[in-house]
């Protein structure tokens, strides 16, 4: 039989697809802004939402969003500098880190849903996992659209940005929710310790070889999706983990960007 002869894997490549796209786009904001911690620590509130779910026996997808969602509008409403932004998001990942631990301490039967999404699980994607994934991916993207032309302001000239009347703490608050969502999608599919394979990999790599925004995005995305199709046909015919196979190739086009010239 063929690889796309299991229902499971037509939703696999269509699951990892719809994340990898989106992951790839606000991905490149997210570098330019200096953001990727942001991405890593959302991550891992994601994972003390999912526990949580798991605790009142809700679904760990819908406590992931919620939790991602709740942190992100904090991150972006306590600090818009830098310095400011790093010790708000510490803090969180730090709070969210413990509260993980506690609730599998009184849920110690949620462990193999837990190691799920530590390192993902695109193979077990149901249908319904995927029409929500869909649904995040059309409300990330319709979202960095509306704010893309302030955001790019923000993020390339803060303070004249500013003085022209750029709400920033707002853009940047919106700014962070399209990210949480984003990471609640890339949880399913490589978990939480792995996000950054999807999220930042590919966008690292397409700034060092272009400086424009629009290359950038399309390069990122293209890059991204890439790495997760191959490494799920990888993953089909060698039985290795999936989450590893994608993570492997996105290190080393990120290499490959590293060694190659660009900034064209």
């Amino acid at each position: 039989m063929g690889i796309l002869d299991y229902d499971f894997m037509v939703n696999a490549f269509a699951a990892s697809g719809i994340v990898a796209i989106v992951a790839g786009i606000v991905g490149v904001y997210l570098v330019a802004r200096g953001q990727t911690f942001a991405g890593h620590a959302l991550s891992h509130v994601g994972f003390a939402g999912a526990t949580a779910a798991g605790l009142i026996g809700a679904s760990p997808l819908f406590g992931t969003i919620a939790l991602t969602l709740a942190a992100g509008i904090g991150m972006g409403a306590l600090g818009e500098r830098l310095s400011a932004r790093d010790v708000a998001i510490g803090i969180v990942l730090a709070l969210a880190l413990g509260f993980g631990l506690l609730f599998l301490h009184y849920y110690t039967s949620f462990a193999t849903q837990a190691t799920a999404l530590l390192f993902g699980n695109v193979l077990a994607v149901s249908p319904t996992t995927l029409i929500a994934l869909v649904v995040m991916a059309a409300i990330a993207v319709c979202g960095l659209a509306l704010i893309s032309r302030p955001l790019v302001f923000a993020t390339l000239q803060p303070e004249l940005a500013e003085a022209k009347g750029v709400p920033l703490r707002l853009v940047g608050v919106l700014f962070l929710v399209i990210v949480a969502l984003t990471v609640s999608a890339c949880v399913q599919i490589v978990g939480v310790l792995l996000v950054f394979t999807l999220l930042v990999g590919p966008a690292a790599a397409a700034e060092r070889w272009t400086t424009r925004l629009g290359t950038a995005i399309a390069l990122a995305a293209g890059l991204s999706l890439a790495e997760a199709w191959l490494g799920l046909v990888i993953a089909f015919y060698t039985d290795w983990p999936v989450s590893f196979c994608i993570t492997v190739l996105s290190a080393a086009v990120y290499f490959a960007a590293i060694a190659l010239p660009g900034r064209r």
